[in-house]
């Protein structure tokens, strides 16, 4: 049988989930933050090696291999993209982000944006057509200055591309693709067909910004995969819930798509407890990510913040915070400080003796007792105790006059009030009956749960046994698909006319399918879904909303389908009375590739005893000072097994911390349920 391979990069590990036929394999191996290229194949040959075979036998016999990275996010926050020249409609030039950001270089240097004259109506009419020398000049002056390529973002291009493709067509005839000085062009138009004339510059921009540098990694990824036997296509996690082959992404569907899977499993793992309320807490080495379900629809932006530019592409909505195992600690005039700023990978925080001498929680938690210095990543890393106790003593605990325990145990106080606080404003966003079930994930998450979801008054979490690397277990649950979306912008009343729509859908659908052939699968194998966007004037709220009709659809079916978004507006607070607008349809297509699911497990026939593997001290309170608590193990706690806090529960790659005041229960499909105990 087959493998399938998923994997997720993120700031501190590359993260692992190989699966054949029963078999499950995960695994973590370091970042390589200056070629991300390098940690995949090794988190490949980690696979390979789990797994007792050569790395050309598993990729030769793999099916699917799935990749979400952080390339196009660590590009925006590094300032580290392509040097762009950007073509505006003139008198649109103050638009452009050329502004500094806390101390960071703009997307787009003041003097790489060039006006053009040209002129369409807000109704899509064109009044000026852009002069063929003009656009010659402005471009070659972008080129003489060093732009690598070219973005155009014309005024009213979302309601009709021509100018945009006159610009591009002129261009192109200058500098053909087939010479070595051919300039790629980016067209907004292209990345967007949503309204919002800073917005839709912004996305362009963002697109072009990581386009080349992810094309390069990209593939350079599929490159080394076919010297070494895969012969089957690298799929791309886009964070709109689907994957796609490299050919078919653009640049900014990657932004944010680890933390968008892992949104996804959540919401998976929830509909096994019947949740359709759930916040997704993912605790990794350098951040902190929330999103949520809200009545079974994830938690989605039509307008998201992508690194602080506001863009329209819609996109899974997360929240992602400086707070990670390799966040550091620090003492300013007094005052202790626990992120938002990271050790990242290298040098990674103290005790991984990579040269690092800023603290981190990672290095606090070592010295509490949670971690196990001879047994982090199973043994695969072995943790500088003493080091890190030096540097904590220095640091942190002779500023603030505390022992090096209380010190570490400050920062850990620190990082937990500062994520409950982040989780309770979720939880009171989704204020309601049945309370939200927390799902939380990533390798520190597991050990800082509990005192989180105590803060927020969360009662119940879940944790999978692929917390660890979940972002790229639940990537083995996606499907090869594409959106495509039309503009509508139909006002609903009781006289609307929605006969247009079915045309639109059906012209949607023709690009779906060719789309679908160019990945490798047949027409017959794409399932299509409808989705709405609808605007509450007034106000401007929109939503997406996804119905369950498929794309034939009379006019009838789409006003019914409108008639439920309006009730899901009056639901978020508006009474559902105000006149609506559909802004867009859209059309999602997928294609259904290998998955991995969840089976169940035999009840267990003996207690949680056999699992302990013994007991070490812990701090994890001033009063009671250091504590000696059971450790168990994770591998041999199964259906029916029962704990008290506190206890540590270690794998080979994360360790769960159960609270003084929590009960974890494993249940059926394998998952740890941590509850709090409600005293009688």
């Amino acid at each position: 049988m087959g493998y399938t391979i998923d994997i997720d990069t993120g700031g501190t590990f590359t993260d692992g989930f190989f699966v054949s036929g029963d078999r499950v394999e995960s695994v973590k191996v370091p970042t390589s933050p200056h070629d991300l290229t390098i940690c995949f194949l090794e988190c490949i040959g980690a696979g390979a090696k789990r797994f007792g075979v050569a790395v050309e036998d598993l990729l030769y016999e793999t099916d699917i291999i799935r990749f979400s990275n952080t390339i196009g996010t660590n590009t925006i926050i590094q300032r580290d993209g392509s040097r762009l020249g950007l073509l505006v409609t003139a008198g649109q030039e103050g638009l452009a982000p050329t502004h500094r950001g806390n101390g960071k270089s703009p997307l787009v240097d003041p003097e790489m944006v060039v006006e053009i004259e040209e002129e369409t109506s807000l109704s899509g009419e064109v009044l000026k057509a852009p002069g063929e020398k003009s656009v010659m000049a402005s471009a070659q002056i972008l080129i003489d200055r060093g732009a690598r390529c070219l973005v155009v973002a014309l005024a009213h291009s979302d309601a009709n591309p021509q100018n945009e493709r006159v610009v591009r067509g002129t261009i192109k005839n200058e500098y053909p693709r087939d010479f070595l000085g051919s300039v790629p062009v980016f067209l907004s138009s292209d990345i967007s067909s949503r309204s919002g004339k800073e917005e839709r510059i912004n996305a362009a921009v963002l697109n072009a910004y990581i386009h080349s540098k992810l094309v390069s990694m990209l593939y350079k990824a599929g490159e080394n995969l076919r010297q070494r036997m895969y012969g089957k296509n690298l799929f791309i996690v886009h964070n709109n819930h689907a994957v796609a082959r490299v050919a078919k992404t653009r640049a900014i569907n990657t932004y944010n798509s680890g933390p968008a899977a892992g949104l996804m499993g959540a919401r998976q793992t929830g509909l096994a407890y019947g949740a359709d309320h759930i916040i997704s807490a993912d605790m990794g080495g350098t951040s902190f990510d929330l999103g949520y379900v809200h009545q079974g629809q994830v938690s989605y932006t039509l307008k998201p913040d992508v690194e602080g530019f506001r863009a329209n592409v819609p996109m899974v909505e997360i929240k992602a915070m400086g707070a990670g195992g390799g966040s550091i600690a620090s003492v300013s005039e007094g005052v202790l400080r626990v992120g938002p700023q990271s050790a990242g990978a290298l040098p990674g925080p103290v005790c991984f003796d990579l040269g690092g001498t800023e603290l981190t929680v990672t290095d606090a938690d070592l010295m509490l007792g949670i971690f196990d210095p001879d047994y982090f990543l199973g043994g695969a890393m072995k943790l500088n105790m003493e080091k890190a106790r030096g540097l904590m003593a220095e640091k942190i605990g002779e500023p603030l006059g505390l022992s090096v325990e209380e010190a570490a145990f400050s920062v850990k106080e620190t990082i937990d009030e500062f994520m409950g606080r982040e989780l309770e404003k979720i939880r009171d966003k989704l204020a309601g009956d049945p309370e939200p079930l927390l799902v939380v994930y990533g390798g520190a998450g597991p050990a800082h749960c509990c005192h989180a979801a105590g803060f927020a008054g969360i009662k119940k979490i879940v944790i999978t046994p692929f917390s660890a690397v979940f972002s790229a277990y639940a990537s083995s649950g996606m499907d090869v698909g594409h959106i495509y979306y039309a503009r509508t912008d139909i006002p609903f009343h009781e006289k609307s006319d929605f006969s247009g729509l079915p045309e639109a859908l059906i012209s949607l659908k023709k690009e779906a399918e060719r789309d679908i052939r160019g990945e490798g699968f047949s027409v017959e194998d794409m399932k299509l879904s409808l989705e709405l966007l609808v605007e509450r004037q007034g106000d401007g709220t929109e939503v997406k909303f996804s119905t369950p009709l498929d794309f034939h659809q009379s006019p009838e079916g789409i006003a019914l389908a409108v008639s439920q978004a309006r009730k899901l507006l009056g639901q978020n607070g508006a009474g559902g009375e105000e006149a609506i607008r559909v802004n867009m349809v859209s059309l999602a297509a997928q294609a259904e590739v290998p998955h991995f699911d969840v089976k169940e497990v035999p009840l267990a026939s003996e207690d949680a005893a056999v699992a302990q593997k013994g007991a070490r001290p812990v701090f994890l309170d001033r009063e009671k000072g250091m504590q000696e608590i059971p450790v168990y193990d994770r591998a041999l706690l199964t259906h029916g097994h029962r704990l008290s806090g506190p206890a540590l529960v270690e794998s080979e790659q994360t360790t769960v911390l159960v609270a003084a005041g929590w009960r974890m229960t494993v249940d059926k499909i394998n998952n740890a349920v941590l509850e709090e105990v409600t005293e009688p």
